[in-house]
């Protein structure tokens, strides 16, 4: 049996090299994403690689092996369906259910896991817009309908809200002020990379964002 330790790092090397496209993460990135001292992570890598849940490096990083990655991609289900359930039966909002699906899904046992799937009609998505791993380990969304980050579109763009990186509550809860969800359409009025500074119009209001938090939103356009 895993430590919960050894199940949040499986999880977060993955997710890492899921958002970059790289199958090797960096003892620098994993530190930044953990919060914790590079030393630290170098001893946990030593760790992962010894129990043949990864392959590690020094210098060059971390590649999670094939039973490394079937155990984050189970921790991932978990902690997906688990925000996505808060929401739709407790009624908790967007900003309140990462840290509650953190603990919590160390806990429940695959048996409720499944029935939760069931129970919630096999979902496609988070409340996020994150991708639900089914039982097997695929992610049940088209690859086409990913999108891209708000930061890198123009003035004058039309855009459907479909994916949302940045979990931190208080960044959410902005969005929430400002009717911004998964499924919120808008345009963008303005970009300036020298104010770092985007201005969007949704829901009748104008917006602003710094292009660093819009690179944590990601869109489909042309809608």
């Amino acid at each position: 049996m895993t430590s919960l330790t050894v199940e949040n790092y499986l999880k977060t090397i993955l997710l890492l090299g899921n958002r970059t496209g790289e199958a090797t993460v960096s003892t620098g990135q994993l530190a930044e994403a953990m919060n914790v001292l590079p030393g630290t992570v170098t001893s946990m890598l030593k760790t992962l690689s010894d129990s043949k849940l990864a392959t590690y490096k020094p210098y060059a990083g971390v590649t999670l092996s094939e039973s490394g990655r079937s155990l984050a991609m189970r921790m991932l289900r978990r902690h997906r369906l688990i925000e996505l359930f808060l929401v739709n039966t407790l009624e908790l909002t967007w900003d309140q259910v990462h840290e509650e699906a953190e603990h919590m899904e160390h806990a429940v046992s695959d048996f409720l896991i499944d029935r939760i799937d069931d129970y919630l009609s096999h979902p496609t998505v988070d409340p996020h817009g994150d991708p639900i791993p089914d039982k097997e380990g695929a992610l049940r969304t088209d690859p086409a309908t990913q999108g891209i980050p708000l930061s890198s579109c123009e003035q004058g763009t039309c855009f459907e809200l479909v994916r949302v990186f940045n979990q931190n509550p208080e960044f959410l809860r902005y969005l929430t002020e400002h009717q911004l969800k998964i499924g919120s359409t808008g345009k963008v009025l303005s970009k300036s990379e020298e104010a770092d500074l985007i201005m969007l119009e949704s829901n009748q209001q104008k917006i602003p964002l710094g292009l660093s938090a819009a690179r944590d939103i990601i869109v489909i356009t042309g809608r």
